[in-house]
């Protein structure tokens, strides 16, 4: 796709729909002369060079990435208009291309029936979920694991709910059986499961969580903010294929939260609510004095917490999803190169001197640490640091991150490296670009030739 050229063809048709409306004068207060504004420009673009190559194979940090030409093209062409999807009156077109993208989302997931939008992100989306979560389920609290992104403590002391963090298993998942002993105490209401951490992008065991809710009368909230779009991989042929349980029993959980801004190829900010029962619409109930007055239809202010949110984000994800839908055939092939990326390079480690694994990695997070001697934790501690400090310094820069594990969770995996410390960082790497796929050997070479070159 040529942005330069859908960019001008956008600008074209959205001044043509204008012209319809009749000439008018723009104010003189809007007014910048050319000259200034090159100089601000220049400045402006320049301070943007202070960033990392997020586009670039050779980034392969933290889950950050580009968004897809077709997003940029529908998000700027709908911001020269700026909707705004509260009301209907806000965003006509906009909000139908929401709901129509929004069903798309619920036929991913496998929901027959659903009520869902989209959020400025998935902390806001998770946090709807347990607003609702709270409001069926008063006075009792949330459980989630404790490798579970840190939003759902935050947004429990937002709402005022108890929150109880779950041991994980050695593998990053929610440990069931520490979870159903404090189901027994009838304080939590909620289970938040997560499908795909974004520490070692580890699922948890959906499925098998499914008897607790009609054990115990609790809810089930999925957070697959990060890897929700995987379940396009849920029984793919192919080293890329995941097992389909834990992705196929997300239909019968009662809520789910996608960002489509990490794997749906989205600008920031676009996450995305679900919930199986349209009915709990009824706890968003309010009136507005100034809006809904054009429609009779549901608005979709009348479902969200959040009031005003751009009608460009819809716009951008549906254009996307006319060219690369949510289906096996459309983003399910941009999603099983990261992942084939991912099984690639644990190989690599695998067989390596210099570096070893982590932990296997289940979607398209890797997660390895320098083989060093003495093998401790606190020497591994100081060779990651110094591994990711040389990449980004080096001639040819290779851009990792880091995860820290605690003592218990790396001696659970790696019981032979004597743990000094209460815990260690290790390198982490999301490999989120399809382009990954086509340079992890590189990454690995250079990677290696960095843990190499470290002092003994």
């Amino acid at each position: 796709m040529d942005l330069q050229h859908w960019l001008g063809r956008a600008e074209d048709a959205i001044q043509q729909w204008a012209d319809g409306f009749g000439p008018y004068e723009r104010h003189p207060s809007l007014l910048v002369d050319d000259d200034r504004f090159a100089a601000a420009f220049e400045e402006f673009t320049g301070r943007l060079t202070d960033n990392y190559p997020f586009f670039h194979p050779h980034y392969a940090g933290q889950m950050l990435k580009p968004p897809h030409p077709a997003a940029v093209i529908g998000y700027l062409t709908a911001m020269l208009i700026n909707p705004n999807n509260h009301a209907l009156d806000g965003g006509p077109a906009t909000a139908r291309m929401e709901r129509e993208a929004v069903a798309q989302l619920a036929a991913m997931f496998g929901y027959d029936t659903h009520l869902g939008h989209l959020t400025t992100s998935g902390t806001i989306a998770n946090l709807e979920a347990l607003f609702v979560a709270r409001e069926l389920h008063p006075g009792r609290g949330i459980a989630y694991s404790a490798d579970a992104h840190y939003t759902h403590g935050r947004m429990c002391r937002v709402l005022g709910m108890e929150g109880y963090a779950v041991p994980a298993d050695d593998r990053g998942r929610l440990d069931l059986d520490a979870l159903e002993d404090l189901l027994r105490s009838d304080r939590v209401g909620t289970v938040v499961l997560t499908a795909g951490t974004t520490g070692l992008g580890a699922v948890d065991p959906v499925h098998e969580a499914l008897p607790l809710k009609e054990r115990y009368g609790v809810r089930l909230h999925v957070d697959a903010a990060y890897g929700g779009f995987f379940t396009l991989l849920a029984g793919a042929e192919g080293p890329e294929g995941l097992a389909p349980e834990p992705w196929r029993a997300i239909a019968r959980c009662d809520s789910v939260v996608v960002d489509p801004h990490k794997h749906g190829l989205q600008p920031y900010g676009c996450g995305a609510v679900l919930f199986r029962d349209p009915e709990v619409g009824r706890f968003y109930l309010h009136d507005s004095p100034y809006t809904y007055f054009t429609s009779t239809e549901l608005h979709l202010g009348e479902i969200s917490l959040e009031c005003s949110r751009a009608g460009a984000s819809a716009a951008a994800l549906w254009l996307t999803f006319q060219l690369l839908p949510p289906t096996p055939d459309g983003l399910g092939r941009v999603l099983g190169a990261g992942r084939r990326a991912a099984l690639r390079w644990s190989e690599l480690i695998s067989a390596s001197d210099a570096l070893e694994l982590y932990q296997e990695p289940e979607l398209d997070i890797v997660t390895y640490f320098p083989a060093v001697e003495p093998a401790a934790l606190t020497s591994v501690d100081a060779a990651s640091a110094r591994v990711l400090a040389d990449g980004m310094a080096d001639p040819e820069p290779v851009y990792l991150s880091t995860l820290k594990a605690d003592r218990e969770a790396f001696t659970a995996r790696h019981p032979k490296v004597t743990a000094d410390a209460d815990g260690a960082r290790v390198l982490r790497s999301v490999l989120m670009k399809p382009e990954s796929e086509h340079h992890v050997a590189r990454l690995h070479d250079r990677v290696e030739r960095l843990t190499r070159a470290q002092p003994a």
